[in-house]
């Protein structure tokens, strides 16, 4: 293990000005709405913004406030933050990271928690500093063994997890190998689809109509997942030569709440930045091209998680359906909901987060399974509405 700090090379800020200053953008479609995709309204003050005011070298004296190292595991190369707290009964917390993403999307959060957590936020194989990605084959089940194996390195012979998207795929294969001291893992989605078995509507209350409908309007924009799932080098050809690009690839940190996200401007930018400095648009793609695969290899089923799991629904967030959830993890001890904020919590809502991270871990692990965490904050429930196409079995994978 090795120190590290974040030092991008000035040539390079220099090349990726000179690259925005030269920036081309598409012919903007009809109404330029978004409705065919990132509109060039967007782009143009995100453009103006990346060139003229962003200043990668805040971000840098931000992220390095907190210690950094390297170091390498399973052949593979890893880079993480580890920030202990002065608090000798603290909790040692996983903290992983989304895609698109990186460590970034905990850079809000990690002061929240220090007084309470041992926080250690690695970057995932082929994500920021942990690469070159050496081989194939890293899914988020494989991650989730590297990630036990970097805490047991790091001392910890008990942990909890914390994750969204990635993230939370990473929590539940964690879940699932459920090593010795787990104290169970905390996300923002429980990634459970219909499964089309006959009944399983039929206990579905207004609000997992409504989550549906969301899952359905995600399918019709998630076209990302088919290309990464099957070209992911093909289009990182493209990312990788075109700074703008890759920041209308990454359109989800503004609209995965269909244009309700409240990610800033200067957090986007900070996060694509990482990513074009580190040039890894080809190895965070292949995720969806691994993890496509895993899962066809294994028939579709999807084992169930007994590990202590809870949920935390943030209102313009993919919304997790507790039944569905409950099928594939038996053990869900803690769920809440939040009137606002998405996908991106933890950089949108970094104190409502840092609060439920509090409350799941302090909770009993004997906490009844069948009720929610006393932190629900639902609405109030209506008749149920007929929506049209909701029978439909959703694909496996949301992230």
């Amino acid at each position: 293990m090795t120190e590290f700090t974040v030092q991008v090379p000035q040539s390079e800020l220099d090349d990726l000005a000179e690259r925005l200053r030269r920036t081309r953008l598409p012919q903007p479609a009809p109404g330029d709405d978004g409705t065919y995709g990132m509109p060039n309204s967007v782009l143009e003050e995100a453009l103006a913004y990346w060139r003229d005011d962003f200043d990668w070298r805040a971000v840098e004296q931000r992220i390095n406030a907190w210690p950094h190292f390297l170091t390498e595991l399973d052949g593979q190369r890893v880079h993480f933050l580890h920030v202990r707290s002065e608090n000798p009964d603290a909790t040692p917390l996983l903290l992983v990271h989304s895609y698109p993403g990186s460590f970034l999307d905990f850079i809000e959060l990690i002061d929240l928690l220090t007084d309470d957590f041992h926080v250690v936020v690695p970057s995932a194989p082929g994500f920021a500093f942990s690469t070159p990605v050496t081989e194939r084959g890293w899914t988020p089940k494989r991650v989730a063994v590297l990630f036990d194996q970097l805490m047991r390195g790091l001392g910890y012979e008990s942990y909890g997890v914390h994750g969204s998207d990635l993230g939370a795929m990473v929590g539940r294969e964690l879940g699932l190998l459920s090593p010795t001291g787990f104290l169970g893992s905390h996300v923002l989605q429980a990634f459970s689809f219909p499964s089309g078995a006959p009944g399983e509507f039929d206990a579905l209350g207004p609000k997992d109509y409504e989550a549906l409908e969301f899952m359905q309007w995600f399918q019709s924009v998630g076209g990302y997942n088919a290309l990464n799932a099957s070209r992911p080098q093909t289009v990182a050809a493209a990312l990788s030569d075109s700074p703008i690009g890759q920041l209308a690839w990454n359109e989800l940190f503004l609209n995965f709440g269909n244009g309700t996200s409240l990610v800033t401007l200067p957090q986007l930018v900070a996060e694509v930045s990482l990513e074009w400095f580190t040039n890894t648009s080809a190895s965070v793609g292949r995720y969806h091209f691994e993890e496509a695969r895993a899962v066809a290899a294994a028939g579709g089923e999807v084992p169930v998680n007994h590990s202590r799991m809870g949920v935390a629904v943030f209102h313009d967030d993919f919304t997790s359906i507790r039944s569905f959830a409950d099928r594939d993890n038996d053990n869900i001890v803690h769920w809440s909901e939040f009137p606002d904020g998405g996908h991106y919590a933890a950089l949108e809502r970094p104190e409502a987060l840092a609060g439920d991270l509090r409350a799941f871990f302090r909770a009993s692990a004997t906490q009844s399974t069948a009720q929610p965490a006393a932190t629900s904050a639902s609405s109030a429930s209506t008749d149920v509405s007929s929506i049209s196409g909701v029978n439909s079995v959703m694909t496996s994978s949301a992230f």
